[in-house]
C-alpha cells in the first residue's frame, strides 16, 4: 500500500532567514579590464599571405567586374535603349554588333562616294586646263590675226593707180574714144546702115542646097 503523502514537508527546511551571511568584505562586481595594445590588436588581426594574396586577387576582380558593368552600361546608353531595371549583356552585345557593320557599310559607301568625287573633281581639273590652253590659243591666234590685218594695211599697192586723162578737144577719126581716168582703147568703126539690112540676104547669098 502507499504511504499516504505529506503535506507538510515544506516547514521541515529552515527559512531563508536562518542562513548564516558571512562577515566581510564581499568581492566586486565590476568586469576585469583587458588592456591591449595597438600593436596587439594589428597582430591579432594579421593575416596570412596565402588568404592576403586571395583577397587582393578578389578585389581585383571585382574592380574588373564593376569597370566592365560600367562599360555595359555606357554602351546601353549610347545605344538608346534607356534605362531599365535588368540589363541583358547579350541583347546589348548584339545591337552593338549590330551598329558596327551598319556603320561599317555606310564608312565603306561614303569612302566609295569620295572616290568619285575625287575621280570627277580631276576630270573638272583636266578640262580647266584644256580650256585653258584652248583660250591662249585663241588668244595668240587673235593676235596674230590683228598682226596680219596692220601689216597688210600699212604696205603699198601692188598696182599703181592709172595716170588720169584730160578729155580732147575734139575726136580725131572716130577711132579713139576718150575716157576720163583710163588709158584710150581703140575700137572698131561705126558699120553703114545699108551693111544692117538683111532684106537682099536670100538674094545675094542663097543657101546652100
Amino acid at each position: 500500500m502507499e504511504s499516504p503523502e505529506i503535506t507538510d514537508w515544506v516547514f521541515d527546511y529552515a527559512l531563508i532567514e536562518d542562513f548564516p551571511v558571512p562577515v566581510g568584505d564581499l568581492p566586486s562586481l565590476d568586469l576585469p579590464v583587458c588592456t591591449l595594445s595597438s600593436r596587439d590588436f594589428t597582430a591579432s588581426f594579421r593575416m596570412s599571405p596565402g588568404s592576403s594574396a586571395s583577397l587582393s586577387k578578389a578585389h581585383k576582380e571585382k574592380v574588373r567586374r564593376n569597370r566592365l558593368n560600367d562599360r555595359f552600361l555606357e554602351l546601353n546608353s549610347i545605344l538608346n535603349h534607356g534605362t531599365s531595371p535588368k540589363i541583358v549583356k547579350s541583347v546589348i552585345l548584339g545591337d552593338a554588333v549590330r551598329m558596327i557593320l551598319q556603320l561599317r557599310d555606310e564608312a565603306q559607301k561614303l569612302e566609295e562616294s569620295n572616290e568619285n568625287f575625287l575621280e570627277k573633281i580631276n576630270e573638272m581639273k583636266a578640262e580647266k586646263n584644256e580650256l585653258r590652253d584652248e583660250k591662249q590659243r585663241l588668244k595668240e591666234a587673235k593676235d596674230n590675226l590683228k598682226q596680219k590685218m596692220k601689216t597688210f594695211i600699212t604696205q603699198p599697192s601692188f598696182l599703181p593707180h592709172p595716170p588720169a586723162f584730160s578729155a580732147p578737144n575734139h575726136v580725131v577719126g572716130a577711132k579713139l574714144i576718150p575716157v576720163i581716168g583710163y588709158p584710150g582703147v581703140s575700137m572698131w568703126k561705126f558699120m553703114p546702115p545699108g551693111t544692117m539690112d538683111t532684106s537682099q540676104d536670100h538674094v545675094l547669098r542663097p543657101p546652100v542646097a
